[in-house]
């Protein structure tokens, strides 16, 4: 079982990378996080999954005061979403057209939400943006829906700010990835509470 968690940690934090790459590449909006990392990124020395990698560092200082305690997962999520997706950008194309961006900005969605589902369906550590929502959530009392949204204004507003792309892609996001997590997320926790072959389904 823990090695089925792995292969779905690790598959699903590179498949997040590249799905974020493959919003980049799309150039019709990012989602608020990305939006901040993209902002930052036109104003630093560092590529955009450079950025990723030291803005997820910099949260988990956070967790520090919250109490909150990272997982293998959580140091895993740091590392190699932002190296995955540099990766992924320096094979991807740029599209001209707009069908084709819209084609990146669609597939780009549903593989983060896939991804998503992966990596937390594995069960093996929040990613470190979620551990400041959870920990926020604790230490104020807001449902985790509220501070979810208050932290993804704040970030979306900051990234903006700071010339980070929203457009169309960005509504898209907000409305797609609650839907195909909520589909994805059962599938692969589902998976991972699957007896291993040679064990027996009955306890």
């Amino acid at each position: 079982m823990l090695l089925r968690r792995l292969v779905l940690l690790y598959a699903g934090l590179l498949l997040f990378g590249f799905s974020s790459a493959v919003m980049l590449r799309g150039n019709l909006g990012l989602d608020p996080w990305n939006v901040l990392h993209q902002g930052l990124a036109q104003h630093l020395p560092f590529s955009f999954g450079t950025v990723i990698i030291g803005v997820g560092a910099l949260l988990m200082l956070l967790w520090i005061p919250l109490r909150q305690r990272p997982g293998l997962g959580t140091i895993s999520n740091v590392l190699l979403v932002g190296l995955a997706a540099d990766a992924s950008l320096a094979i991807l194309p740029q599209p001209e057209e707009l069908v084709s961006q819209a084609a990146m900005l669609i597939a780009g969605v549903a593989l983060n939400g896939i991804a998503s589902g992966m990596y937390i369906g594995a069960g093996l550590g929040p990613g470190p943006r979620d551990g400041l929502m959870t920990g926020l959530s604790a230490r104020t009392g807001w449902s985790i829906r509220r501070t979810r949204t208050a932290i993804e204004v704040c970030v979306l507003a900051l990234g903006w700010l700071l010339g980070g792309a929203v457009g169309f892609g960005t509504l898209l996001f907000a409305l797609g990835i609650g839907p195909i997590i909520h589909v994805a997320l059962p599938v692969f926790q589902a998976m991972v509470r699957a007896p291993e072959a040679g064990e027996s389904a009955v306890s």
